[in-house]
């Protein structure tokens, strides 16, 4: 007997998400110039506050019982626990802070502010977030895009109540995925969120964690070699991007190879500050830089520990951490956690050190520049979205 096909899980109708916009505003400006008439109520109650005109604005501030409304003649509303803001005039959009939501709006005071959260459908939660992230795309590209579409449906479903401590299913930033409301929508973006209406990637029978990335570089790293506390999964195992003829479908990337380079005090300066933020190493009195060198690589090939020799012992530095402590900034992580390193010494200290890399990102499961070459090489975007999740399938939930 063969065995049974996994059951799709059923959502239903078109599921809400909850997207934190901003965490800690002292102040917020519902209502504008793009925007239309706002309807205000208490979402404690229910209850009808008032109404902004299409074009007016007022401003939301943090009281002690909650928060409270400034109109623009000066008078202030009595307190609510929260406030509740949707657009009633159609083709328009609830403004805050000057960019145009679809949905309905939700401010609440917290510890450190205002708390803004943008109650929004999943799909047009997805046509914002891909048009960012992969931007217009060419006629023999459009396939990349249903793919990322379905990628970045399944993320935002499988991590629904991720940030539940804080009312929350995303965060509108790179904790989650970048969403800038209405302003980043294009028709092509809406095209391929109808396109896939609905549709995930499932791994007998259940979501899976969709992770993405811009270039892999040449093969597409296991989940475990990116992130510390991952288990291994199936499905986000290493996979060659390999397009034949030694090249690879993500070469087209302009992130594909990178080079970064370190003289002796810069190094210095940089280890300084990022090795006492993951590992009991001391900052300020950090010894001279007697070696450094790559002591591990992973199954596919990305640094898997990073040796620091000092003169009195060394560190050893675990792959997940290799970006954030060898940075070529302070405020700028490592490319990716592929490369190899080119290290000069003199008077037994580093006087230069050099990152030849490969990709970028952290490598796992789908790769943005990979899904764009393979649309070009005439793939669909099913098998796309296998190629990168081995075992998967793309299946309809509402």
């Amino acid at each position: 007997m063969g065995c049974a096909r996994p059951t799709v899980p059923t959502i239903g109708a078109e599921p809400e998400l909850r997207i934190g916009l901003a965490a800690a505003r002292p102040s917020v400006t519902l209502g504008g110039s793009e925007g239309g008439e706002l309807i205000l109520t208490d979402d404690a109650t229910g209850q009808l506050i008032g109404s902004i005109p299409a074009g007016a604005s007022w401003t939301v501030v943090p009281d002690p019982a909650g928060v409270r409304l400034l109109r623009p003649d000066g008078t202030t509303s009595e307190p609510h626990p929260g406030i509740f803001a949707v657009n009633v005039t159609e083709g328009r959009f609830a403004m805050a802070d000057g960019r145009g939501y679809r949905g309905r709006l939700d401010l609440v005071r917290n510890t450190a502010g205002i708390l803004l959260v943008n109650r929004v459908p999943v799909e047009s939660y997805v046509a914002s977030v891909i048009a960012a992230e992969l931007g217009p795309r060419r006629p023999d590209e459009l396939a990349a895009l249903l793919a990322q579409a379905i990628v970045s449906r399944t993320f935002a479903l499988r991590n629904r109540g991720r940030w539940e401590a804080e009312g929350l299913d995303a965060y509108a930033d790179i904790r989650d995925q970048v969403y800038n409301g209405v302003a980043s929508e294009t028709p092509q973006a809406w095209d391929a969120v109808h396109a896939t209406a609905g549709q995930v990637i499932l791994y007998r029978g259940e979501l899976i964690d969709a992770y993405f990335h811009s270039t892999c570089g040449y093969r597409t790293a296991g989940v475990e070699e990116a992130f510390k506390s991952a288990a291994a999964r199936p499905y986000l195992r290493p996979v060659s991007d390999e397009s034949g003829g030694g090249r690879y479908y993500c070469d087209l990337s302009p992130r594909f190879r990178w080079r970064e380079e370190w003289d002796g005090p810069k190094l210095r300066a940089i280890l300084s500050r990022t090795l006492p933020a993951v590992m009991n190493v001391g900052g300020d009195g950090l010894q001279p830089i007697a070696d450094i060198e790559v002591s591990r690589t992973t199954p596919s090939g990305r640094v898997g520990e990073l040796r620091i020799v000092f003169p009195r012992g060394d560190v050893r530095v675990p792959g997940p951490d290799v970006r954030n402590v060898l940075r070529p900034e302070a405020d700028r992580a490592l490319g990716s956690q592929t490369f190899q390193l080119h290290v000069t010494r003199e008077g037994g200290r580093v006087t230069r050190v050099v990152a030849a890399g490969a990709g970028w990102g952290h490598g796992v499961g789908f790769c943005q520049w990979g899904a764009v070459g393979r649309a070009r090489a005439g793939q669909d975007y099913r098998r796309i979205i296998t190629a990168y999740f081995p075992g998967t399938t793309v299946e309809r939930l509402y």
